[in-house]
């Protein structure tokens, strides 16, 4: 991450205006070796797993479904869900959302290194 936006507030609606792309999260700042991402959602993700790490989901905007084998958890704007690690989910978008994501640096985010979208900062 650049160091000489140390002394600037990170605008997270800016940021989104970067790019189009759904489900491949832009990495805005690093802290204490886990990424701050955003990401735009819609339609379905894949069932997914991350063995060695929980995955936390914060709505800025929008509404996600994050399923689960034994049920569905909906978030709507400004509410968040941590999945735990090791298990399977699948997030969902109606409508486009988006979404804040905090993820130790380097975690897939397919749960495997093969499928998972090139990291991207901004």
């Amino acid at each position: 991450m650049r160091r000489d936006t140390v002394n600037q507030a990170i605008n997270l609606a800016e940021k989104l205006a970067t790019f189009d792309e759904r489900w491949s999260p832009r990495t805005v700042a690093s802290f204490n070796g886990h990424d701050v991402m955003v990401v735009k959602v819609e339609g379905e993700f894949k069932w997914h797993s991350h063995a060695d790490t929980d995955d936390f989901f914060l709505v800025l905007s929008g509404e996600i479904d994050i399923r689960l084998r034994d049920g569905t958890v909906t978030l709507k704007a400004g509410e968040m869900f941590v999945v735990p690690k090791g298990v399977e989910h699948c997030p969902f978008a109606r409508k486009e959302a988006h979404l804040l994501l905090v993820e130790p640096t380097g975690t897939p985010n397919t749960g495997s290194a093969e499928t998972a979208a090139e990291r991207k900062v901004i």
